[in-house]
């Protein structure tokens, strides 16, 4: 018998797969707009001076590689659910709120779904249109109903109206997936305003909010980032919140993340945890312990605290002149106001406005990677390669 006849091929992942293109690609000026990690002028991914000085500490001072337990490093938890919801947190004090750490913000999203699919029975869950496109497939794999609200139309533009509108006419009870900050794909954030009519409709559907938390730090900043989270916190009994170290610490590879409960009391979260340590048992056992070591070390010493923060807001900083410097190397091409909104975005990704043939174009002809719909990794740009990028922009979109 052959067991594995049957098995068909699927897809590759089309990011993963525009990194394998990008690879292959021999042409000396290729640029790759593609994949959503941070890069610095050398076209590297860094590691940040802290978590070096962490990790150094760390090889120093470990006596043992024992598993962290179900919930993970409960420093970790501990002072990641301070640096999300903020040390003066009601919810914290309360005693309310757990974190359970997981392999990465992708691995809080799974154990988050699995959640809902295991004990909210019947609750389908929303995300915006359009979402990160792995959002789809977890929640689906999960077995949940998967549906969407609008977020950012044809026109390139975000909709806050046709979005409070959708939510206000979801089944009472269901899920809603929001981004607290830097939307991926597009780069557009809801103001303050927006987030309080949200919270509104949520109150008044009576929705669970589970609120992606993937960039804090890269949007407008540490606290500021955290602002939308924490308003939910505080309005709302009950919340989840996936949270990840990947970008802000530079961790891609250590999969360092964690998924916050907030819960109506104390007992209930007890129950709630019980839960999460089963469901984590039967996908990944117990997480990874180096990345939420080093975070820990980093998050518990004022002076790494410190370093690690400023080297946090030079990336943000860097990403903003980025964007700001490709708006006006558009300008001498005419395009300076077709793209402008490319400067109002926050974050590593810009919903550009670029069609799926514009995207071949550029790739086919001038070795410039991004995904196909549009979206670009502004933090991938090489700041001495704005007139290329902009003449290439500027022929696809009069060809």
């Amino acid at each position: 018998m052959n067991h594995f006849a049957s098995i068909a091929r699927v897809p590759g992942d089309p990011i993963l797969s525009l990194m394998e293109a990008y690879r292959a690609d021999n042409r000396p000026e290729k640029l790759d707009l593609g994949v959503g990690v941070y890069k610095d002028g050398q076209g590297l991914t860094p590691i940040p001076k802290a978590v070096k000085l962490a990790e150094q500490r760390l090889i120093d001072s470990e006596t043992t590689k024992s598993y962290v337990g179900g919930h993970g490093d409960p420093v970790f938890c501990q002072l990641l659910a301070e640096l999300v919801l903020g040390t003066d947190s009601q919810a914290l004090a309360e005693q309310r709120v757990g974190a359970t750490q997981t392999p990465g913000g992708t691995g809080a999203l799974r154990l988050a779904a699995d959640f809902i699919s295991h004990h909210l029975a019947g609750r389908g869950i929303w995300l915006s249109d359009p979402t990160w496109p792995i959002h789809e497939s977890i929640f689906a794999e999960a077995g949940l109903e998967v549906s969407h609200y609008p977020y950012v139309g044809a026109d390139n533009r975000l909709n806050v109206e046709a979005m409070l509108t959708a939510l206000g006419q979801i089944p009472q009870g269901d899920v809603v997936l929001l981004h607290a900050c830097c939307h991926n794909p597009t780069g557009f954030d809801l103001s303050h305003e927006d987030w309080q009519r949200v919270l509104e409709v949520v109150k008044a559907r009576e929705l669970l909010p589970l609120i992606d938390f993937a960039y804090q730090g890269f949007g407008e900043g540490l606290e500021q980032d955290a602002w939308a989270v924490r308003l939910f916190a505080q309005a709302l009994p009950e919340l989840l919140i996936t949270s990840s170290c990947s970008k802000n610490f530079g961790l891609y590879r250590e999969r360092t993340g964690a998924l916050l409960v907030c819960a109506a009391d104390t007992e209930k979260l007890v129950d709630i945890r019980s839960q999460l340590a089963f469901l984590a048992r039967n996908l990944w056992s117990t997480p990874p312990a180096h990345g939420a070591a080093v975070v820990a070390i980093i998050l518990a010493d004022p002076e790494l605290k410190a370093i690690w923060s400023h080297e946090l807001n030079s990336m943000r900083e860097r990403i903003a002149s980025l964007r700001e410097g490709l708006v006006n190397a558009l300008e001498p091409h005419g395009l300076a106001q077709r793209f402008a909104h490319i400067n109002q975005q926050r974050g590593m990704f810009s919903y550009t406005g670029l069609t799926q043939s514009q995207v071949t174009r550029l790739r086919e002809a001038f070795s410039i990677y991004m995904v196909g719909s549009g979206r670009a990794n502004v933090a991938g740009i090489d700041a001495e390669r704005f007139p290329q990028l902009a003449r290439a922009i500027a022929q696809v979109c009069t060809e």
